[in-house]
């Protein structure tokens, strides 16, 4: 019989159960990580102790699900859910049980979870493993299979096929024919999940370690059309002709990106995934269905042109992560990554040039930032990631900072860019050296004038840093003024 240790907080938290009558095993997603190798991060807790019996034995609980037999127990220094066995009866709305029933024995409550890695149970007392649908086996061999018949167990809960597709992704493990099956026959139930709870998935299969092949699963189900159906209509969007610069239609292109993502992320070695550029690089070329032309063109003959792609698709962004409820300063933040993709940097740039590009590629919610600001620099990095992310899509292989994407120079770009903002150049209206005031003290009258005036002021100093003296710029704002 397998068993696995008991971390000692658990073993002193199972001591207070024990000492008063009660059983509890840790259950989720710790189980199937220690059962994988995998660090455990969340504590989650089953017991036959009913909420206001796990209320009346520790000190500090807080009833945070209390409806569905959960609460949230502040101990050690932690916070770890305690939930009630438990029967869950019908789902009327494809999502929540009707109604929550306590249940008697592990596992009961074993019978109702969605999945078989997921519906084992380590009793706290000695460790062993209590796992009545063979999920440890199915970890063992890689397999994501549904507790019992998986229609029934979709037909229940329509976020558990979304889950499934997750857990591959995350995980690497292939789905059971007969449980990936069922996912699409699912469709009408999961219509009734909420966006937000797609979202939360969605977010976890593109920061996994493979979402190309995650989303391949959704697109392969049809969760993908269902749910981002401008990702689906980039399927058989051909883009390579006789230049060479692309191998795929756009989705694959797309998803190569993506997986660009991760692959920067083993260089560097990095572990926690950055989802601004994860998303960056999924809809980076999201506009290019709708501006494709095909033309003819010496000597290549048929070529396809997406003049504008990167403008229709930064709007096209804003709009997919506005409809999926990310935060708002997400969606515009990475509709402006999806906006500045396309640059071609030379090394015949001017100064001038240079600082041009730095303020076209300030994120708006950055605008008065200093240039050496955290947020302004982390910008201009995830731009040049985009870049690279985009690169690996082109190849469908990683793109290493030895390898061709440094022949645009980017490593060149960056240090020059590097050299201008410890120059403390002046790149927004804050760092000029009059204000809307000055202006208006010196004659010129607030209104639609006053803020053209102040843009071309912004302008003449990116040219010529040394112009951004007071007396200077106030001159040229009379002379700008008298002409308009």
């Amino acid at each position: 019989m397998t068993k696995l240790p008991v971390p000692d907080i658990l073993k002193k938290l199972n001591a207070v159960f024990a000492d008063h009558g009660y059983e509890a095993y840790l259950v989720g997603g710790a189980v199937r990580d220690m059962l994988r190798g995998k660090k455990a991060h969340d504590w989650d807790i089953a017991t036959n102790a009913q909420p206001e019996q796990v209320i009346a034995i520790f000190n500090r609980v807080i009833p945070t699900g209390i409806a569905h037999g959960t609460v949230t127990v502040h101990f050690m220094g932690e916070e770890i859910e305690v939930t009630t066995y438990r029967l869950e009866s019908t789902y009327s709305d494809g999502r929540h049980p009707d109604a929550v029933i306590y249940a008697g024995k592990i596992e009961e409550d074993l019978s109702r979870r969605d999945f078989t890695m997921n519906a084992i149970a380590v009793n706290l007392s000695d460790g062993t493993l209590c796992d009545p649908f063979h999920g440890e086996d199915d970890i063992r061999a890689g397999i994501i299979r549904t507790v019992g018949n998986p229609h029934e167990r979709f037909g229940e809960d329509g976020l558990r096929p979304i889950r499934a597709l997750r857990f591959a992704a995350q995980t690497g493990f292939t789905i059971d024919p007969d449980t990936f099956a069922a996912i699409p026959a699912a469709r009408d139930v999961t219509a009734k999940i909420s966006i937000e709870r797609f979202r939360d998935e969605f977010t976890k299969l593109i920061t996994s370690a493979n979402p190309k092949g995650g989303i391949e699963l959704m697109e392969q189900t049809g969760v993908l059309e269902q749910f981002l159906p401008e990702l689906a209509a980039a399927r058989g969007v051909i883009q390579a002709d006789e230049r060479g610069h692309h191998h795929f239609d756009v989705l694959d292109h797309l998803l190569f990106a993506l997986q660009g993502a991760v692959w920067l992320d083993l260089e560097r070695g990095i572990t926690e995934p950055d989802t601004n550029l994860r998303l960056a690089a999924l809809f980076h070329d999201i506009g290019k269905p709708a501006t494709r032309r095909v033309e003819e063109k010496e000597p290549f003959g048929t070529i396809y042109t997406f003049f504008g792609h990167e403008n229709v698709g930064a709007k096209m962004t804003e709009d997919i992560l506005n409809r999926l409820r990310y935060p708002k300063v997400t969606a515009r933040y990475v509709s402006h990554l999806v906006k500045q993709h396309m640059f071609h940097y030379e090394s015949t740039w001017t100064d001038a040039a240079v600082r041009r590009f730095m303020v076209r590629c300030t994120p708006p919610d950055c605008r008065d930032t200093n240039p050496l600001h955290d947020e302004l620099t982390a910008a201009y990095h995830d731009i040049f990631d985009l870049r690279i992310c985009d690169v690996c899509g082109m190849s469908g292989t990683p793109a290493h900072m030895k390898d061709g994407i440094w022949t645009e120079n980017i490593l060149e770009l960056q240090e020059r860019m590097s050299v201008i903002a410890q120059e403390q150049n002046a790149l927004s209206l804050k760092d000029l050296a009059v204000t809307g005031k000055d202006l208006m003290a010196a004659g010129i009258p607030a209104g639609k004038h006053l803020g053209a005036i102040l843009n071309e002021l912004l302008e003449t100093v990116i040219d010529d840093p040394a112009a951004n003296n007071r007396e200077q710029l106030l001159a040229i704002a009379r002379n700008l003024y008298e002409r308009k």
